[in-house]
Order: C-alpha cells, then structure tokens, then sequence
C-alpha cells in the first residue's frame, strides 16, 4: 500500500516537454546557421568531435533529472506496519453497467463516466462502510473484493470501460448473482448492492433475480443515469466521432433511459430507485439510506504507519543532475569508434 502525499507536484513534470521543445528549436537553429556559415565537409574539419547523440544524451539525463525531482516533491509513502482494527459499517457492491449503450452523450459527458462519478462521490462520502465493484456488459466480471481501501477502489473504478468485457450485451441479473458472491454468509453485516446503469436489460429475469438476492438479506438500489429521450451511441476513434451505431436496416440506433425495469428491480429487492441527473441528490440519498442502516461490527486490516520515500528519488534526481553537468557534448574516443548515427561520414 502506497500513499502519494502532495499531488499537486506532479505538474513539474510539464517542465519535460518544455526541454525537449526548446532542445529541438536550438538544434534546427543551429543547423540552419552552420548551414549558412559553412558546407558539411568544412564543418566537419572545423568541428570533428561535435556530437549529436551526446547533446541528446544530455537532454535525456536532464528530463529524468526532473522526473525523479517531481516525484521526490509528491513524497509517495509505503505503508510499514498492517493492524487489525474494529470498524463498524454496511458492505456495499457497487455494480457499474460498460456495456456500448453507455457511451452514449445525453447525460454530459456520457452514461459510463457519470457513473464513475456518481460512485466516486458516493464513496469520498462514506465513512468506514467497505466496498466493493463489479464490471458488467453480456457477463459480470469482479473489479474488486469487498474492502476498505477507498484509494483502490476509485483506482480500479476509473480504470472501467466499455472495451473491458467481450461480451456486450446488458445482463443486470448476471451483475446481482456474481454479487452474491461477495458478501461473507458469516460476518451478518447489512449488504447493498446498487446498480449503476441505463436500465437496458436483454434478459428478463433481473427482476425474480433481484428478489432471491433479497431473500439472502441483499438491498438493492439502482441509480439511473442517461435520458429517457435517448441518444445514439458514438463511435469514436481517438476522441473524435466517426460514426453512430446502425441496425440492420442502416438505422441510427437510439438508446434509452429504462427507468421502469431499474425501478422493479429496486422494489423485489427491498431497494429504492435514483435517478442519477444530479450527483448531489444522488450522494444525499445513498448517505440518508445507509444512516438508517444498523452498522455491524468488523475487522478490517489497515496500514498504520507509512515511511517516507521521496530520499530515493532525491537521490537519483541530484545524480542525474550531476552526470549531466560533467557530460560533454563533444565525442570521446570510445564514442568515435562505436560511430552511432553514422557520424562520421
């Protein structure tokens, strides 16, 4: 377990392309002054040992010079000593729908990042409730076991797509039965499941689905984000759309916010519905449900005591700093003979 203290330090890393920008603008400067000053053959003779692979070597030890600086400047901590602590809380499975119907962008910026960030804020306003996710398309596949470590969780939950699944399609009854899995039958702590989706379903066994998960004591609340107007699912490449999804007949296909199937979903597993326009609301809903909830005890394993780390980058950033001082641009012997780049013809 790691911990990144002063984030905000990472912009130094801007100075890197700044180097190679300005290294790149001298090097055409020079060559079109040398070029005007003399031919090649005479600046041959008048500066044998001029090296370009060295001038370049140089540029390369400066910019790792200052990537070790900025993260050196970050401080990244490695956590020493794991303890067993008492928490009490909620177990709640976050089930986040990558299937291709969430690209669409009739709910800015579109569906699937929307409800990254809905789970985000969801969980920066939880306090020690563990948590776990679940990717799902035509099948569900584990992103992360329930735990309490809210740094990985957000990691692995800005990490989702809709490429990581083969299997499109959207199968919500598949999502709740792989979150059965996740609860420990022998810790009776109160289990939530929410789903995050546009409610389009190619099954219709959510619901019966849903109401054997809350026979098992599983709430589930679902949270729709898209517009029950529609929107055509973009393709894009590099950002830039190139094309709407068609059907057989050639048509653009429009896809729908399906508020009634999340809805019975929700109500055969004792749950409630959300609609996730607003991140606000949705954040003040999840909190006034899960106050309301009675808190089980637990043990959780947590790092207590994290070590400072920034000495090791300081370190290479002072060495590098100092090799590039004593690093000349002009071939040694060693370098002549190897002749990279042809330099000497």
């Amino acid at each position: 377990m790691y911990q990144l203290e002063e984030k905000i330090w990472f912009w130094v890393l801007m100075v890197i392309p700044v180097i190679i920008v300005l290294f790149a603008v001298l090097q055409i400067w020079k060559y079109k002054a040398q070029k005007r000053f003399a031919n090649k053959s005479l600046l041959k003779r008048l500066s044998p040992n001029q090296s370009l692979f060295k001038s370049i070597l140089k540029v390369v030890v400066l910019c790792l010079a200052f990537a070790c600086l900025s993260v050196a400047l970050v401080n990244p901590k490695i956590g020493t000593k794991l303890e067993t602590v008492k928490r009490e809380g909620v177990d709640i499975v976050f089930a986040v729908d990558v299937s291709k119907s969430m690209l669409a962008e009739d709910i800015a910026p579109n569906r699937l990042e929307k409800s990254k960030q809905l789970v985000t804020q969801i969980i920066n306003n939880l306090a020690s409730d563990r948590v776990g996710i679940i990717a799902y398309a035509g099948k569900a596949f584990p992103q992360l076991p329930i735990t309490t470590d809210y740094a990985s969780a957000k990691m692995f939950l800005q990490n989702m797509n809709t490429d990581m699944l083969s299997s499109q399609g959207t199968a919500i009854s598949e999502a709740i039965e792989l979150a059965k899995t996740y609860f420990d039958n022998e810790e009776q702590t109160n289990r939530v499941l929410i789903i995050i989706s546009d409610g389009e379903d190619h099954t219709d066994i959510a619901a019966s689905v849903a109401e054997e998960a809350s026979n098992e004591g599983i709430r589930i609340f679902t949270i729709g984000v898209g517009d029950i107007k529609g929107g055509p699912i973009p393709i894009k490449r590099n950002g830039v759309v190139l094309n709407y999804k068609k059907d057989n007949n050639g048509e653009t296909v429009i896809t729908r916010l399906n508020e009634d199937t999340l809805k019975e979903i929700a109500d055969e597993a004792n749950g409630s519905y959300i609609n996730g326009s607003n991140t606000i609301k949705v954040v003040d809903a999840i909190r006034d449900i899960l106050n309301k909830m009675d808190k089980t005890e637990f043990e959780a394993k947590e790092f207590a005591d994290f070590k400072d780390q920034f000495q090791w980058f300081l370190g290479f950033a002072i060495f590098f700093l100092f090799i590039d001082i004593f690093f000349l641009e002009r071939k040694t012997e060693w370098l002549k003979r190897l002749n990279l780049f042809n330099e000497n013809f």
